[in-house]
């Protein structure tokens, strides 16, 4: 599924299946010291409401300190902090990692380049969660 650049939004299909790649991605936070804050099931909600809903839930997670000095810099980044994954399964009943692109937050917030690297990290977990 392509998503506009300028959206921020970055998509990686994954090899498994919605629920195996939230259990890697989850297992690979912890090992790397990344507290997991929430874990939202919308498709789990949609059914307890009657309604049908492909497969998607919502990781929270991050690490304060890694979070809090670009809070400090640019306040307006608590609005997108902590960090997200969504994990969903598409249309074609493949399933998806959506993220922010780090590079679009520290665009949208403008905080120091210096503190790219402070949520950058996360896209590695990212990629080897759907390997």
């Amino acid at each position: 599924m392509a998503i506009p650049a300028m959206s921020g939004i970055v998509n990686l299909e994954s090899h498994y299946s919605v629920e195996d790649t939230l259990t890697r991605l989850t297992q690979l936070l912890g090992k790397n010291g990344v507290m997991v804050f929430a874990i939202i099931d919308h498709s789990g909600e949609a059914a307890k409401a009657g309604l049908s809903m492909r497969p998607t839930k919502l990781v929270i997670f991050g690490n304060p300190k890694a979070g809090t000095p670009l809070m400090q810099a640019a306040p307006t980044t608590a609005i997108d902090l902590p960090l997200k994954a969504l994990i969903w399964q598409d249309e074609l009943g493949k399933t998806q990692l959506s993220y922010n692109d780090p590079a679009y937050l520290q665009e949208r917030h403008q905080f120091p380049d210096t503190l790219l690297a402070n949520i950058a990290g996360a896209v590695g977990l990212f990629h080897k969660a759907i390997e």
